[in-house]
């Protein structure tokens, strides 16, 4: 295999996270928050409002795996419940809260953060070997602060985040976007995941040969996909690139 990129999830196989977007301290902060800026909502109100305007997304959505848009969730919701006092903020700040609702929402509900064992030393071996790529289901808002304060953004020459397409894995045209802004055709990849539908599946209907990472998240078995390789530990990955490399 003339193997020229690898591809790889985040959360789940990068990244050892755990959040919980139910827990009530999150909306009693936001609500707190909120009445600086001439909104008074109730916590509840604020998360039966914020997953009632996720699923409207979702259902309006013309995609076989519909993306939200975390973003444009607050600002739906910024805009059918501000009243003058929030209409009267100045323009810049006003524009601005959407992002911030967003980020301090992801905030408050992540538990944990962390890089899997090995993952930096094993990006150190191929950094240097191969043009390295991010495909995740996830929202730009704050995967991309996460890598950074996980120093492994500066590993990847292009990620590719759902959100900012309107559409999840397994759907193909993700893998094709970053394959596209690597320069590599598909026979020339592999994609790392730890979901055997999203990430498995997707990656070889893409194309691509799939490695299988299984952590504690994400689906074991999807009917008919096998992965191209199993690892049971990241650095095994190493041994992987061997095999495709040889074959």
């Amino acid at each position: 295999m003339d193997l020229h990129a690898i591809l790889f999830d985040v959360n789940g196989t990068l990244v050892d996270i755990e959040t919980d977007e139910a827990l009530p301290p999150i909306y009693r902060a936001i609500s707190r928050f909120l009445i600086y800026q001439g909104l008074d909502l109730p916590p509840r109100d604020i998360q039966e409002q914020y997953f009632a305007i996720m699923s409207e997304q979702r259902a309006g959505s013309v995609e076989a795996h519909p993306e939200f848009d975390a973003v444009a969730i607050w600002r739906v919701l910024l805009d059918h419940r501000s009243g003058p006092a929030t209409r009267a903020l100045p323009g810049d700040h006003r524009a601005g809260l959407p992002l911030f609702l967003a980020q301090l929402h992801r905030a408050l509900a992540r538990k944990r953060l962390r890089p899997y064992p090995q993952v930096r030393r094993v990006l150190d071996c191929l950094r240097d070997r191969y043009a390295l790529g991010i495909v995740s289901d996830a929202q730009t808002a704050y995967a991309l602060p996460e890598l950074q304060e996980l120093g492994l953004r500066e590993y990847f020459r292009t990620v590719i985040v759902s959100g900012d397409y309107g559409y999840r894995k397994p759907d193909s045209r993700l893998f094709g976007h970053a394959l596209a802004a690597l320069g590599a055709r598909p026979d020339q990849a592999i994609y790392v995941g730890n979901d055997m539908y999203c990430d498995i599946f997707g990656a070889q209907q893409a194309g691509l040969k799939a490695v299988f990472w299984p952590t504690e998240y994400g689906r074991k078995e999807h009917a008919g996909t096998k992965p191209d390789y199993r690892i049971d530990h990241f650095p095994q990955l190493l041994n992987a690139l061997a095999y495709f490399e040889s074959h």
